[in-house]
């Protein structure tokens, strides 16, 4: 027997390497970085203390970043999941056809969210865009439907829910296979609808993938960088960046890798706050159903 775990642990290694090397050592050298007032290439680094982190509370641009952020986290996750949840149901049912569409819905996931933003883009943009053309041939005048920040913050998270959709849908298309077909057929036994049954019957059981699909969407979300990049480029003015995207200006744009690190630092910890508490709420349903 302690041969044998042993065996396992040794399998766990090329693992626990990996995560050391891409992630644990990357880090601590931010973390690092974050005490120095350095250019990024420069061989002069000059000891900052927390200077880094005390500018984060006087500086807009994060702020705004920041806000962008918990939209395209708590956006997109509200978005797929409700997407992904109502396309599971339907083809979760038989008819010709299903397995087509699946493969149609899931498509868009397996292109890369670069190239997905440049495509959406021309959807959108203010001349010659597929909406606005449209919108022309049944006389409505043309939108600039990224012309604020706002609204171009909308479009990103719409845009990124509709391609990740397709991966959320094959969570729950897992977890109501996964249902016994015994607890709906005594629902309806018991005289319940089909309202009553998927309240509850099919959602309380559903919440081990409705913790995978909106844990693994809040995350994506809030480390959006892409199709910001595709679509707006942090505009306009900047107002459309997120936390992400705003590293990315700070280190190659800005030359301020101290600042950039200190940035990728919060940017560690709000996702910490957010994810953890979500996810053990969600851990807490699973047990009490």
């Amino acid at each position: 027997m302690k041969k044998r775990k042993w065996i396992y642990l040794s399998l766990t290694i090329p693992a626990l390497a990996l995560m050391i090397l891409f992630i644990a050592a990357p880090l601590v050298n931010a973390i690092r970085i974050s005490f120095f007032k350095w250019n990024g290439y420069s061989q002069n680094m000059r000891w900052y203390g927390l200077k880094n982190f005390a500018n984060l509370f006087k500086d807009d641009l994060f702020w705004r970043s920041t806000l962008n952020t918990f939209i395209y986290g708590f956006g997109s996750t509200l978005v797929q999941n409700v997407g992904g949840l109502a396309a599971a149901l339907f083809l979760n049912n038989k008819f010709k056809g299903r397995n087509g569409v699946r493969v149609i819905l899931y498509m868009p996931i397996m292109i890369s969210a670069f190239i997905m933003g440049q495509i959406l883009y021309y959807f959108v943009q203010a001349e010659g865009g597929v909406f606005n053309e449209l919108l022309g041939l049944i006389g409505i005048p043309a939108v600039y439907w990224m012309k604020t920040g706002l609204s171009s913050t909308l479009m990103i998270t719409l845009a990124n829910s509709w391609q990740y959709m397709g991966l959320c849908m094959i969570i729950y298309l897992a977890g109501l296979q996964n249902i016994p077909s015994m607890y709906k057929e005594a629902a309806k036994l018991d005289g319940a609808n089909r309202v009553k049954e998927f309240v509850h019957v099919t959602l309380p059981l559903l919440i081990p993938s409705i913790t995978t699909a909106v844990v693994t969407n809040l995350i994506g979300g809030f480390k959006l960088f892409d199709a910001i990049v595709a679509m707006s480029n942090g505009g306009p003015n900047r107002k459309s960046m997120s936390l992400s995207f705003y590293i990315s200006q700070l280190y190659f744009n800005d030359e301020k890798a101290g600042y950039a690190s200190a940035v990728g630092i919060m940017t560690f910890f709000i996702i910490m706050i957010v994810a953890l508490p979500v996810n053990a709420y969600l851990r807490k349903k699973e047990v009490e159903y």
